[in-house]
């Protein structure tokens, strides 16, 4: 039996020594809006680890601007103005697809030109980018963004179906100048529990979606914490759910019927504990998923301070099972 593919949530970063190299000379958004440095730092840990995919260098919240949000980044992302209000949520522009951040199509272009192995694409969900238009930036529980569900439905409503006629647009602009599959973020999923997932951020999901299902490329699914929201993510148009670590992923196949591949989901805090610990939990997991339907991956994005020889016994491990 092959092994599974394996790539890596936030492989392109700053836990790489070269990266922290290029970062010393350039600013974050310098970086994801010059094609040629996006390009540089996503060909990084391909060229270090040889993982079976590379996924674009950007961040979820760059589309954004196209629709004429403020953001800046200190670290994270920071919104010059926050959507308070229903006209608030009229202002905000829904580009062209021409027009949503063309700096990234002229990346993947790039990439693709560059690549030996299959690039990923990706945007954010529009309910979590509604959680930091609305918030102002990150946060831990998002509290103004739940009250503003709750409050002004039919504006947080449109606010999502903007957001996901922009992110439709945002991918099919990826996918036209190359990216071979796309993944759609939720990170802020967890937020809610089923029924208000239901009513806010399941229609807009779908839509996104349903927006490029005729591109004929895999679409993934990630959405963090969401547990309690399995059942009704089975419903989401998606060929793959990426899966964090807080749940078995025999668990996770049975909620939502084995309608997806499932990619995940190794805890990003495994990675500290060096290559044994590395190398035994991965065996485990891969023992586990052999002869079923599974990408290799974290249970989310690897953190800055991960040892690389912890990454190294990850890719090592997986591309050497069942071994001999």
């Amino acid at each position: 039996m092959p092994r599974p593919p394996l790539w890596v949530m936030r492989q392109a970063g700053r836990y790489l020594p070269e990266y922290r190299q290029l970062r010393a000379r350039h600013d974050f958004l310098t970086v994801c809006r010059t094609p040629e440095l996006a390009c540089e730092v996503t060909l990084q840990p391909i060229r270090r680890f040889g993982f079976d995919a590379a996924i674009l260098f950007s961040d979820i919240m760059m589309p954004l601007e196209s629709m004429g949000v403020e953001l800046a980044f200190n670290p994270g992302p920071v919104i010059g103005h926050p959507i308070r209000s229903r006209k608030d949520v009229e202002a905000l522009v829904v580009p062209e697809e021409g027009q949503v951040t063309p700096f990234v199509g002229e990346a993947v272009r790039l990439l693709r030109q560059k690549l030996e192995v299959p690039l990923i694409g990706f945007a954010g969900a529009p309910l979590t980018l509604a959680a930091y238009l609305v918030e102002g930036r990150g946060s831990k529980d998002f509290s103004r963004l739940r009250a503003f569900l709750y409050q002004e439905p039919e504006a947080a409503l449109l606010l999502l179906d903007k957001l996901a006629v922009t992110m439709v647009r945002y991918l099919r602009m990826q996918v036209a100048h190359g990216a071979q599959a796309v993944q759609l973020f939720d990170s802020w999923a967890g937020l809610l529990d089923p029924d208000t997932y239901r009513t806010f951020a399941l229609p807009a999901v779908q839509k996104v979606m349903a927006g490029v299902a005729d591109l004929g490329v895999p679409r993934i699914y990630f959405a963090n914490d969401a547990q309690a929201l399995l059942p009704t993510i089975a419903e989401v148009s998606a060929e793959v759910l990426g899966v964090d670590w807080r749940m078995p992923l025999k668990e996770v196949r049975r909620l939502t019927k084995d309608r997806f591949v499932l990619q995940g989901n190794l805890d990003p805090a495994v990675l500290f504990a060096g290559p044994k610990v590395v190398s035994e939990r991965v065996r485990a997991q891969l023992a586990q998923t052999q002869g079923l339907r599974h990408i290799m991956n974290l249970g989310h994005g690897i953190m800055p301070e991960t040892p690389i020889d912890s990454v190294q016994a990850l890719v090592d491990t997986v591309k050497q099972f069942p071994g001999t």
